[in-house]
C-alpha cells in the first residue's frame, strides 16, 4: 500500500499534536496487540485534522495498524526466508528513492518521477 498526500498531512498533524501532548500513541493489549490513539478527542482534534473523530480513528487505524505493521510483517517474512543480507541494500534503495522524490518535488515534476521509475 502506498501513502497518499492525505496520509502525509495526517501524519504531520499527528506529530504536532503528539509533540504538544494533546495526543499519544499507545499499545493496547487484549487479543491481538494494536496501536491506539489516546487522550483528547474533542473539537480541537477535529479542527486540527479537518475531519471527524471517526475519520481520525479510521486513518490512524489504516496507517499504524495496517500499513506500518504490515511493512514489518513483510520484512520479517522476507528476512526469515532469505536472511538479513539484503537489508542494507534495501535501505540504500529506499534512501535513494526518497532523495529522488525530494528532488522531483523541488522541481515540481513528481509525475515524471513516478512514470519513469515505476515503468521499469
Amino acid at each position: 500500500m502506498r501513502l497518499t498526500l492525505k496520509d502525509k498531512d495526517f501524519l504531520e498533524r499527528l506529530r504536532i499534536l503528539m509533540d504538544s501532548k494533546d495526543l499519544a500513541i499507545e499499545l493496547k493489549y487484549g487479543g491481538f496487540k494494536r496501536f491506539v490513539l489516546r487522550q483528547n478527542y474533542g473539537d480541537k482534534i477535529e479542527n486540527a485534522f479537518k475531519m471527524t473523530r471517526q475519520g481520525v480513528r479510521w486513518r490512524f487505524q489504516r496507517l499504524f495498524n495496517e500499513i506500518y505493521v504490515n511493512a514489518y510483517l513483510a520484512i520479517f517474512w522476507i528476512e526469515s526466508n532469505f536472511g538479513t543480507e539484503l537489508r542494507q541494500k534495501a535501505l540504500e534503495i529506499a534512501i535513494e528513492r526518497v532523495e529522488f522524490r525530494k528532488k522531483a518535488l523541488k522541481i515540481g515534476n513528481l509525475n515524471g518521477y513516478r512514470l519513469k521509475n515505476e515503468c521499469k
